[in-house]
C-alpha cells in the first residue's frame, strides 16, 4: 500500500504537516501562510509544570491547535482520533492508508529510530505523516527530515503511544473535506489578530508578560536555587527554543515570512515593514540563546552574567510588546 504523496522539507513539523497534506489536495500553501493562518507564534512560562526537571516554557502553541485554527479559519474539516488500544490504532491506521488516505500522526521523539541520538529526548508532541505500508515497514513522510524514511509496526505503536507529558494516546488526524474557494484575506487577518491577542494577554503565563516574568525570575534563581539548578533551567530555556520545532528563534522567522506574505494577499506594506523588525527581533532571540549556551558550558567568563540575561530577555519582552501593539494596529 503505497499513496503518491510528495514529501516537502519544512522548519517545523506541524506547520509541515499541514502544508504537505494541503499539497496533497491540490492547494499549495506554504509553511509561513499555515503558521501565520494558525497563530502558532505564542509563549508561555508555567513555573509549577515540570518538564525535564524544569519549568515548562513553550514558545509554541498546545500540538494541534495550528491546525485547529488553520482548518477552521478555511472551512477544512479534520478528522481526529485518539485511542485506547495500539491494535485498534493500527487498525484504523492501516483502514485510512487502503483507502488512499494520507494520514497525520502526533508521536513521542524519545524513540523515533530515524533521528540522531542527539535530538531523541522525551517529547510527545511531534508530528509526521504516513503515506503507505510495505509488509510490515509504515512510510513515512516527517517534515523536518530531508527524505522520507520508514518505521516497523512496532516502532511506530512505540511513538504513538509514548509515555510522559502530552501523550498522544495514538493521535491521529486526516483531511476528510476541503473547501473548492478560500476567503485568504479574511483567514490572514483573523490568524493576525489571534497572534496579537495571545502575545499581548493581561495574564502573567502568556505571551509577553511570560517572557518579562522569565527575565525577572533568572535574576532570581541563582541565589535561590544555585548555579547548577539554574544553569539547568536556563539549559531547558534555549532547548526549548532552539531545538524542538525551530522554538522561539526560528518561529519569529518564519513569522517574519508570513507576514511578508501577508503583506501582498492584504495589500498592506506596512506588514512588510513589520517583517523585518520580527526579523531582526528573531536574531536577538538567537544571540540571547547563545549567551545562555556559553554561561551553560561555563565559558562566558563576564561577570554578573545572570544579570545580564535578565536584562537581555527584559529588552526582548519589551521589543516584543512594542512589535505585537503596532501589528496590530496596522491589522
Amino acid at each position: 500500500m503505497q499513496i503518491e504523496f510528495q514529501h516537502k522539507q519544512s522548519a517545523h513539523c506541524e506547520n509541515g504537516v499541514i502544508s504537505n497534506l494541503m499539497n496533497h489536495q491540490g492547494v499549495k500553501v506554504s509553511e509561513p501562510l499555515v503558521f501565520g493562518i494558525g497563530a502558532g507564534l505564542f509563549f508561555v512560562y508555567l513555573p509549577f509544570l515540570k518538564v525535564n526537571f524544569a519549568p515548562g516554557f513553550s514558545y509554541r502553541p498546545m500540538p494541534g491547535y495550528i491546525f485547529r485554527r488553520f482548518a477552521k479559519q478555511l472551512g477544512i474539516k479534520v478528522i481526529h482520533k485518539r485511542f485506547k488500544s495500539e491494535a485498534e490504532a493500527q487498525k484504523i491506521l492501516d483502514e485510512k492508508i487502503r483507502e488512499g488516505i494520507p494520514v497525520g500522526l502526533q508521536v513521542g521523539v524519545y524513540n523515533l529510530t530515524y533521528f540522531p541520538d542527539e535530538y531523541r529526548f522525551h517529547f510527545n508532541a511531534h508530528n509526521l505523516v504516513v503515506f503507505g505500508k510495505e509488509d510490515d515497514r509504515y512510510l513515512i513522510s516527517d517534515p523536518v527530515m530531508e527524505t522520507p524514511t520508514s518505521l516497523t509496526e512496532k516502532e511506530l505503536s512505540k511513538v504513538r503511544f509514548a509515555q510522559g507529558a502530552l501523550p498522544p494516546k495514538g493521535h491521529l488526524y486526516y483531511l476528510e473535506s476541503v473547501p473548492t474557494q478560500y476567503d485568504w484575506e479574511k483567514a490572514v487577518r483573523k490568524g493576525i489578530q489571534k497572534t496579537c491577542k495571545d502575545m499581548l494577554a493581561p495574564v502573567p503565563i502568556v505571551g509577553v508578560n511570560a517572557i518579562k516574568w522569565v527575565a525577572k525570575s533568572i535574576r532570581k534563581w541563582p541565589k535561590k536555587l544555585g548555579t547548577k539548578k539554574t544553569n539547568h533551567y536556563l539549559g531547558q530555556l534555549i532547548r526549548m527554543q532552539e531545538e524542538i520545532g525551530t522554538g522561539g528563534g526560528g518561529f519569529r522567522f518564519i513569522y517574519a515570512a508570513f507576514l511578508e506574505e501577508a503583506s501582498q494577499i492584504l495589500n498592506n506594506p506596512k506588514l512588510k515593514e513589520l517583517s523585518k523588525e520580527m526579523t531582526e527581533i528573531g536574531d536577538e532571540w538567537r544571540d540571547f540563546a547563545l549567551n545562555i549556551s556559553r554561561v551553560y558550558k561555563n565559558r562566558s567568563g563576564e561577570e554578573n552574567v545572570y544579570e545580564k540575561l535578565s536584562d537581555q530577555l527584559m529588552g526582548l519582552s519589551e521589543r516584543e510588546r512594542k512589535f505585537f501593539q503596532e501589528l496590530k494596529k496596522a491589522i
